[in-house]
């Protein structure tokens, strides 16, 4: 018996192709953003506070799943973190065996500082997008990002939910810190 093979599809092709390349861009905007606090957290502690800022107050199984690590190892990125003031631990009220961890103060300046420094970098690229193609661009992302179980930034005025550019196109008046 022979096993059905999947018709490619060229769309798929190409939108991996244009993610790849775009992902390259990314990543170093990443790393740059990550030089001012390289000596308080590591990228793989960044992507925890991360995860922690955008899903809230959660279970260490819950942290380890949505960072796709085991258990023993979010314990351990916990404890660096725990120890460094980046984040809290609480029993859970609802079930005293459980433990809730959330980001302190200290660990929401560090994702928002992080965050910052990215839209700069990312808006001095985006502004020398043309105009006309950056709704479909985010659109596009947007699906991307809901694919993957990435949650929407809130639209609260935090760094997650502030806007480069508003509707009439123009820059945003700066943020009040």
């Amino acid at each position: 018996m022979q096993d059905k093979v999947t018709p490619p599809d060229p769309g798929v092709d190409d939108l991996v192709t244009g993610l790849l390349t775009a992902s390259r861009v990314l990543v170093g905007v990443a790393a740059r953003s990550l030089h001012e606090v390289e000596d308080i957290v590591t990228v793989a502690q960044f992507r925890t506070l991360v995860v922690l800022s955008g899903h809230g107050e959660m279970k260490l199984s819950r942290l380890a799943e949505l960072c796709a690590v085991n258990a023993s190892t979010a314990q351990r990125m916990v404890e660096r973190l725990s120890t460094a003031g980046l984040v809290a631990r609480r029993t859970n009220p609802d079930n005293r065996r459980e433990v809730l961890l959330t980001l302190t103060d200290e660990g929401r300046r560090v994702v928002d500082t992080v965050t910052e420094q990215r839209r700069h970098q990312i808006a001095r690229i985006v502004r020398r997008m043309p105009t006309s193609s950056r709704s479909a661009v985010v659109a596009a992302l947007r699906d991307f990002a809901s694919a993957a179980d990435e949650p929407e930034p809130e639209v609260d005025g935090s760094l997650w939910g502030f806007s480069l550019l508003s509707d009439q196109g123009q820059e945003p008046a700066p943020r009040r810190k």
